[in-house]
C-alpha cells in the first residue's frame, strides 16, 4: 500500500527520509513527487509549493499533483496546512485535525470531471476530509506527545494577498476556525478520484485584525518530526471500516478518458 505525505509552507522534504525525485506525467501537467527509498518505498512526498516555494498558491498544479499520486497507486494522503488562526480558541502553534472547509477559491481548474471525452460527476463533500484516518490520527497523537484539537473548518481563500480584517471577522461569523490559501480544490479533486484524504492544520499566525501585525512562528523541529511520524504511521494503520471516499462521486456522464 502506498501512502502520500503533500507538505504546505515550511515543509519541503520529509527529514531523515531518503528520496529519489520524480516527474509524473499526468494529462494535466507534470507533476514533481519524492519516493521513499529502502524501506519507505510505499511513501511518496509533495511538496506543494516546489522544493524552493517558488509556486504561489493560485498556481499550484492541484490537478496534476492529485493526478501523479493516483497513477502512483497512492490511495491514501495526509495534506499539512499552514494556517492563520481566526479564532481567540485556536491560538498560533495549535494543531488542528480538520473536518470541515469553506472554499472561496476562484479561477482555478477545479475538477477532473469538465464534460465531454473528461466526463460529468459530482463528488459529494458531506465530509470532505476522511473520517477514518483522521479518527486513526487522534488516537495515536498521545503516543507521539501531540495534543491535537480533533475538529476544524478551514477556510480557503484565493490569495496570494492575505485576508483584510473584515473577511476574517465574516470567516470567523460563518463558522471558519483557521484560514489558508491550498485546501482547494485539493481535497476535492482528491475525493474526484476516491483517494482517502485527511488533513492537518498548523497556525502559524493570528489572521489580520486579531494582532496588531502579522507575526509567523515556525514549528519547532522535534515537533515536525513527531507529526510526520504521527502521519505516516496512521496512514498505514488506519481501517477504513465502512468509510464513502473511495465510491463518493456520482457520474451523470461517465468519464472516456483516464
Amino acid at each position: 500500500m502506498t501512502v502520500a505525505i503533500i507538505g504546505g509552507t515550511g515543509l519541503y522534504q520529509m527529514p531523515g527520509l531518503e528520496t529519489e525525485s520524480q516527474v509524473v506525467e499526468t494529462r494535466f501537467g507534470d507533476a514533481l513527487v519524492f519516493v521513499g527509498k529502502g524501506n519507505s518505498q510505499d511513501l511518496v512526498f509533495i511538496p506543494r509549493h516546489g522544493p524552493d516555494h517558488s509556486t504561489p498558491p493560485h498556481r499550484i498544479n492541484y490537478r496534476a499533483n492529485v493526478k501523479a499520486l493516483e497513477q502512483l497507486g497512492v490511495k491514501r494522503v495526509l495534506a499539512i496546512f499552514a494556517v492563520g488562526s481566526l479564532t481567540l480558541d485556536v491560538p498560533p502553534h495549535s494543531l488542528i485535525a480538520l473536518d470541515q472547509i469553506l472554499d472561496f477559491t476562484h479561477d482555478r481548474p477545479n475538477t477532473f470531471y469538465d464534460g465531454g471525452a473528461s466526463g460529468v460527476g459530482h463528488a459529494d463533500m458531506t465530509e470532505p476530509f476522511c473520517p477514518a484516518l483522521r479518527d486513526a490520527l487522534l488516537a495515536r497523537a498521545p503516543d507521539h506527545g501531540l495534543n491535537i484539537r480533533p475538529r476544524g473548518t478551514y477556510v480557503c481563500a484565493n490569495g496570494p494577498r492575505f485576508e483584510t480584517a473584515a473577511e476574517v471577522r465574516l470567516f470567523a461569523q460563518l463558522g471558519g476556525d483557521v484560514v489558508g490559501m491550498t485546501g482547494m480544490p485539493e481535497a476535492a479533486l482528491a475525493r474526484e478520484l476516491g483517494i482517502h484524504y485527511m488533513a492537518l492544520a498548523h497556525s502559524i499566525n493570528w489572521a489580520a485584525g486579531l494582532h496588531e501585525q502579522v507575526e509567523l512562528v515556525t514549528m519547532a523541529m522535534e515537533i515536525q518530526a513527531a507529526m510526520l511520524q504521527l502521519g505516516v504511521e496512521s496512514l498505514r494503520a488506519a481501517t477504513l471500516g465502512k468509510c464513502k471516499c473511495e465510491n463518493a462521486t456520482y457520474f451523470v456522464y461517465p468519464p472516456r478518458e483516464s
